[in-house]
């Protein structure tokens, strides 16, 4: 089931959990939350002691009654309370009190592409618990690739890569949808365990969780290549003694222990390619793959990927808030899907649901909107919303 931009421009508020962070876009206010999708709880009282940046700085340096936990995994949420403590601190009591005043509250998520019913009403009752009438779901690489500007309503191919935390995502999308697509279990996260490992086997030195992502900075430039810095020195524990030590590290082999996860990528983009018409690979010569997407920053990766394809490859402008962007992109109506003129005598043409007269396919741009994605839109003794003449196919009462 599909939801029209129109449904999209209705809502108020849009927000993007992911593994690695949590950003929420207010209408008329933008981007107002962009903060670690972290929490630290205190196991004695269950109090929540921190969120956000804060909470993640805890990380592996807590005493035993403090447990820092992370309620969202690979774009779902796997602890829907935790979900709703966490984003009502992101928010702040301001914020709050704010979309409160908002008699009927809609709320547009993205969601990763396929996601299983249940991750998908997770997302939902997440929202809903923290006041929401309505919820609309949309795929996570149609938003990332409004927000990178790229012609997805056109009849062109254009190749997105979302780069996430724990998964990546590779999709061709033509006339606002998607053609073919590729969910791959790997991200960031395995990329620092891939650094990690080679360490601890190589080194015996045990590295600092949050030592990771400075130690893939120091592969700056071309990081990932063999023009990059030969080696760079790193701070751990060693994993006989225990003790503090410092080791320089060869950078020659940490690139090569960082390619072995992303082989997995590489044969990814292979797949998407295979099943994709022939008449969209040939566009792809020209437009090539846009990386979106935290992880996208890896020094060096946009290289190893246009040695590997023999395609171009770029890095979207703010690739890390390119989805959020987009979900913002359509709640403010700054995108409109491509006209279709219909002629005067064909009989046969339907119009849309949204009444807008564009054909259903290019006005949804791909958005979904599951069984079960919507909360109850009438306040008790309200009369009916005059907005909602759709909602029996997209919104249903929360249990």
């Amino acid at each position: 089931m599909t939801v029209s931009l129109e449904q999209l421009r209705r809502c108020h508020v849009a927000v993007d959990m992911g593994a690695a962070r949590t950003r929420v876009f207010v209408k008329g206010a933008g981007l107002v939350v962009d903060e670690p999708s972290v929490a630290a709880v205190n196991t004695r009282t269950g109090a929540l002691i921190a969120v956000g940046t804060l909470a993640e700085k805890m990380t592996g340096r807590t005493p035993d009654y403090i447990r820092v936990t992370r309620p969202v995994s690979g774009g779902t949420v796997v602890d829907i309370d935790m979900a709703q403590r966490m984003l009502r601190h992101l928010l702040g009591e301001k914020l709050r009190r704010q979309l409160r005043r908002k008699p009927r509250l809609r709320a547009a998520a993205s969601t990763p592409h396929d996601s299983d019913p249940l991750a998908q009403r997770a997302t939902v009752e997440t929202l809903v618990g923290l006041g929401a009438r309505r919820v609309e779901l949309v795929d996570t690489l149609i938003a990332a690739a409004v927000g990178c500007k790229l012609p997805v309503e056109q009849p062109t191919a254009n190749m997105i890569m979302v780069c996430g935390a724990a998964t990546t995502q590779i999709a061709v999308l033509s006339l606002g949808s998607i053609v073919t697509a590729e969910r791959i279990p790997i991200g960031g996260n395995a990329i620092d365990h891939a650094v990690i490992q080679h360490l601890r086997h190589q080194h015996a030195l045990m590295l600092p969780s949050q030592s990771v992502r400075p130690l893939q900075l120091a592969l700056r430039g071309n990081g990932l290549t063999s023009q990059g810095p030969t080696s760079t020195e790193i701070h751990g524990r060693d994993v006989a003694t225990g003790l503090a030590r410092s080791v320089r590290v060869d950078t020659a082999a940490v690139r090569e222990a960082i390619h072995t996860p992303l082989t997995s990528v590489i044969d990814g983009i292979g797949k998407v390619l295979r099943n994709c018409p022939p008449d969209l690979v040939a566009d792809l010569v020209d437009s090539g793959i846009v990386m979106v997407g935290g992880s996208a920053l890896l020094p060096g990766l946009d290289q190893m990927l246009r040695d590997a394809t023999g395609m171009s490859v770029r890095i979207a402008e703010r690739p890390d808030t390119c989805t959020i962007l987009g979900l913002g992109a359509m709640l403010e109506g700054s995108i409109q899907p491509m006209g279709l003129d219909p002629l005067a005598d064909d009989s046969d043409f339907d119009e849309s649901s949204d009444g807008t007269g564009y054909a259903h396919g290019l006005s949804s741009f791909g958005a979904v909107s599951p069984s079960g994605a919507g909360g109850e839109d009438d306040a008790p003794g309200a009369g009916p919303d005059p907005d909602d003449h759709d909602r029996s196919e997209a919104a249903h009462e929360p249990r």
